[in-house]
């Protein structure tokens, strides 16, 4: 992609945001954001395209390891600082150094500080025992855990966890950049690597108590092992145990996500080529990944998987209800079968008042994936043209089958599920920005006033589902 096309693209991606927050804040002058809210959506808006527009052509010319090199730094750096500011930023706010309206992320804390004691102390036994009784499931368990692991080494520092959350989120802009270029060549992998070190939602979960940091550098780092493993062909114990273990770790963070990476990579072995996988071995690793699959099934793992698809998965009009039993109208809209479309968009950023805090501080992070969405859709129909699809196998599946959960679940509208499907949605975009085509240009100036008026009609329907409008 040219340094020209990338400033073009940049420069739509200001333009309608800065349009679409005047025109709202405008035709809804009395929900207006605050300034504070309209400061940190126009920073998350200029760091993402202004950085990325900077820098890529700056570093594009460097070689590998010099680039990587860069990546890794610079997005460390920038991470390690954010994590330490925003923590006295949220203290000033808030009273205390967790994000708005923190519920999860104290649990999380306070608890990892009581057992980090017990271990210290000696009592082990009891760190399992008040796990079996006072979580909410094994996919609680594996943060509280990684926590309590931190505070016993170096004690119940908030900034410690906070810092090594800005480690993993550096090392998965080059994890990125190994997984795209594997997968599409060396100028995806690069565009890539650079959207991810400026990416703001990426940054800004680094100041964040929640476990959705590692929760996606866990599952991408998965994702290229085995997309190592199959490529190298180097059966070695340690590149077969590896993604073996990862995806283990992902099920103490969200259940869902292990299954998804048990199904991407099946996919992938039945649809890559003999000279790739042979015969022989697709029976072999299909095998075992079924063996895999039923080992977690009837386990713990697979009863709350049973639990959680019953509660919270089985009914699609589950949006509809809950909006329409907390007295908002249009609760239809929110039907499963109605908003599955915009799996790669949702959800729409928020631009007025009649919004949680933590929401509205973020509603810039939301659009830059509101904005990359119409690139990552793109990708898919690229892959089919260039029949590059057995390539993307992997990551398609990945990334369908768990957006595809998401959107039929209670969480299709909840910011914080979405994430761990954004670094592929910033994958694919690289990937159709260094294919695209006149005609694909006229897709995308359509999208982008399509966004506009989704932007207008969503923040109008916040308001209108309460009565304000």
């Amino acid at each position: 992609m040219t340094t020209k096309l990338l400033r073009h693209i940049s420069l739509f991606g200001v333009g309608v945001y800065l349009l679409a927050l005047v025109v709202i804040s405008v035709a809804f002058r009395d929900f207006a954001l605050q300034a504070k809210w309209m400061i940190w959506g126009v920073g998350e808006v200029l760091f993402f395209f202004v950085g990325t527009s900077v820098f890529y052509p700056r570093w594009k010319a460097n070689d590998s390891k010099r680039f990587l090199l860069k990546v890794f730094f610079v997005a460390l750096v920038i991470r390690a600082l954010y994590a330490f500011l925003v923590s006295y930023y949220y203290y000033y706010q808030t009273g205390i150094a967790f994000e708005y309206a923190a519920a999860d992320s104290l649990v999380y804390h306070k608890t990892a500080v009581y057992l980090s004691h017990c271990v210290r102390d000696g009592y082990i036994k009891y760190v399992f025992q008040y796990l079996n009784a006072y979580t909410m499931g094994f996919s609680d368990q594996g943060y509280t855990l990684w926590l309590t692991l931190v505070y016993t080494i170096f004690g119940p520092s908030l900034l410690t966890p906070r810092l090594l959350k800005a480690l993993m989120s550096a090392y998965l802009c080059v994890v990125v950049y190994k997984l795209a270029s594997r997968t599409f060549g060396e100028r995806t992998g690069r565009i890539a690597a650079v959207m991810c070190v400026f990416m703001p939602i990426l940054v800004q979960i680094c100041g964040m108590h929640t476990k959705e940091m590692e929760m996606v550098f866990l599952s991408i780092l998965a994702l290229e092992r085995m997309d190592y493993l199959i490529r190298s062909k180097k059966y070695t114990f340690w590149n077969i145990i590896c993604p073996i273990m990862l995806t283990a770790l992902t099920f103490g963070f969200r259940t869902i996500i292990g299954m998804c990476l048990i199904f991407a990579f099946l996919v992938f072995i039945i649809l890559s080529p003999n000279d790739l996988v042979s015969r022989k071995g697709k029976i072999i690793t299909l095998s075992a990944t079924v063996v895999l699959f039923f080992a977690f099934l009837f386990s713990p793992i697979g009863w709350e998987m049973r639990i959680i698809y019953k509660l919270k998965f089985k009914d699609l009009d589950y949006q509809a209800n809950k909006i329409e039993a907390n007295g908002l109208k249009y609760s239809k809209l929110s039907n499963s079968f109605i908003i599955a479309p915009g799996a790669f968009v949702l959800p729409l950023a928020p631009m007025v008042e009649s919004s949680p805090d933590h929401n509205k501080m973020i509603h810039g992070s939301t659009y830059v994936k509101n904005f990359l969405a119409f690139f990552a859709m793109l990708a898919l129909i690229i892959v089919i043209r260039q029949n590059k699809w057995r390539d993307f196998s992997l990551l398609g599946a990945y990334v369908l089958s768990y957006l595809g959960i998401v959107v039929f679940s209670f969480a299709a509208n909840s910011e914080r599920y979405h994430e761990p499907a954004i670094p592929l949605i910033i994958l694919m975009s690289a990937y159709a920005m260094t294919h695209l085509r006149r005609k694909d240009l006229r897709l995308f100036y359509v999208y982008c006033g399509l966004l506009f008026v989704a932007l207008l009609a969503w923040n109008w329907l916040k308001l209108s589902s309460r009565g304000y409008v």
